[in-house]
């Protein structure tokens, strides 16, 4: 009885070794998969929103002034003649979990656009955020984050004031509203610094951005 136990427990042991390898390899596979997804991703978004860009440098190390929101990456948006402005891919906390969005500003300091790169919120709530047929104006049919287009750095960003919030959405319309607002400031920070002449570390600029 005893070494049938222990030939079961081993037999168990061997299938579930098997069974972890297993799962560790489709998750490579799978991870590197979802990776490259959003590269492509990522790269369509930034050419919609700078059709004329003929390169995007990436900008090692800003940092959001914001601990709750993470700058996953960011670059500088230049055509053949000169630079075009900052784009961010800003990752912070919305009502379902970490929302992922890129935000890009010209050198006006005013938003290009907004995509939503990932949101987990209600479906036909705070989701709604990332629909293309929701629409927070609809006679104008201006989606959530198209309302951001052409919105100066210096407005208040202020949900059902100066924006207009999802239905029955508000704190996934606050949360999002806050992303976009801290990576627009940084963005702003950082081309100040370049103007003027006095190119500022990432960290700096970042810094800089948290206390306008």
């Amino acid at each position: 009885m005893k070494k049938d136990m222990m030939k079961l427990g081993i037999t168990l042991a061997l299938f579930a070794s098997l069974a972890c390898a297993s799962l560790a390899v489709v998750y490579g596979f799978t991870r590197e998969n979802i990776e490259k997804q959003s590269e492509i991703q990522l790269n369509a978004s930034l050419k919609e929103l700078f059709p004329e860009a003929a390169s995007f440098e990436p900008i090692e190390g800003l940092k959001s002034p914001d601990p709750n929101i993470k700058f996953e990456s960011a670059f500088e948006v230049k055509s053949e003649q000169a630079p075009l402005g900052i784009a961010i891919k800003a990752t912070g906390p919305s009502y379902g979990g970490p929302a992922t969005l890129l935000v890009a500003v010209d050198l006006r300091r005013s938003i290009v656009g907004v995509r939503v790169i990932e949101l987990k919120d209600t479906p036909g709530l705070g989701a709604n955020a990332s629909s293309p047929t929701y629409y927070v104006d609809k006679a104008k049919k201006t989606t959530f984050p198209g309302q951001f287009a052409g919105k100066y750095l210096t407005d208040a960003f202020e949900v059902k004031k100066d924006v207009v919030a999802i239905t029955a959405s508000t704190i996934t319309s606050k949360s999002l509203t806050n992303i976009i607002k801290t990576a627009g400031n940084a963005a702003v920070a950082w081309m100040d610094a370049a103007a003027a002449g006095t190119p500022q570390s990432a960290d700096a600029a970042g810094q800089s951005a948290g206390g306008k």
